[in-house]
């Protein structure tokens, strides 16, 4: 089976287009599998897309994230199944369904972009001391779970150590949560850090955690309602603009680059 090996600004996937149906319950064993920095592959996640229909503009997208778990959202996840069918398909716009929830895509010449819900935020959730400092997380809900605390300076935190403690932290079982850590750096501009469930480290980028942080950013006054632009671990910014139709819905978008193809054994 071929699969592409791809980011979206540095969130890594094994991407799957259309494959031969029939397997689907092993996936998330495959994802284990391959997803191994070591012994596979090496991504965040395993991404299988499919198109709804022949000649359908809609496809189905599965993400299966490093241990095997099922992302419920996953914002680069999305853009990247949407690079994949423009140069597959030809398309250029068109509706990604993922854990029953249609998003919008478009691709264009330099960025592609992906829809994300905006549910519930909830205010200081949780808190915990960082770097000798208690520090409170905003809870918002961006078709996943995401805690987001305000720091001064994103460089200084072990966000493996504080994600992995806040991740699993009682107040916030049984599901746990995404981590974020978000530093202001300009007028509408973010830095960001997150620590991501199910793959239970820190990823260089994270498509619905950079809509989470925005919107507890803008909530908390950092930045005004927008587009803001968000800077990662990567160092390939994704950028989240308002929905002209939807005032629950942002667009994310930036870079998706395909790194290599390759035959799974």
């Amino acid at each position: 089976m071929q699969f592409r090996k791809i980011h979206g600004a540095g969130n890594d996937f094994i991407l799957l287009s259309a494959p031969s149906p029939g397997s689907d319950e092993d996936w998330a064993k495959e994802a284990e599998r391959l997803c191994s920095r070591r012994t596979g592959v090496g991504a965040d996640g395993l991404v299988v897309s499919r198109p709804v229909g022949e000649g359908s503009q809609h496809l189905e997208v599965d993400c299966f994230n490093a241990d095997g778990s099922i992302a419920t959202m996953c914002g680069n996840a999305l853009r990247c199944s949407a690079w994949a069918a423009r140069h597959d398909y030809g398309y250029q716009e068109m509706t990604l369904r993922m854990a029953g929830v249609d998003h919008q895509a478009m691709v264009g010449d330099d960025a592609v972009w992906v829809t994300a819900e905006v549910g519930s935020v909830h205010p200081r959730v949780v808190q915990v001391v960082i770097n000798g400092r208690p520090t409170w997380f905003d809870g918002a809900h961006t078709g996943t779970e995401y805690v987001v605390a305000v720091v001064s300076d994103v460089d200084s935190i072990d966000t493996e150590l504080v994600g992995r403690l806040v991740r699993h932290h009682s107040a916030l079982a049984p599901l746990g949560t995404n981590v974020n850590f978000v530093q202001s750096v300009g007028r509408q501009a973010l830095k960001l850090r997150t620590y991501e469930r199910g793959v239970e480290a820190e990823t260089l980028s994270c498509g619905s955690g950079t809509v989470a942080a925005v919107v507890i950013a803008t909530m908390r006054g950092l930045v005004a309602p927008g587009e803001v632009t968000v800077h990662n671990r990567a160092g390939e910014p994704l950028v989240v603009r308002p929905h002209n139709d939807r005032r629950q819905t942002k667009w994310v978008g930036g870079p998706v680059t395909q790194v290599f193809e390759g035959v799974l054994a």
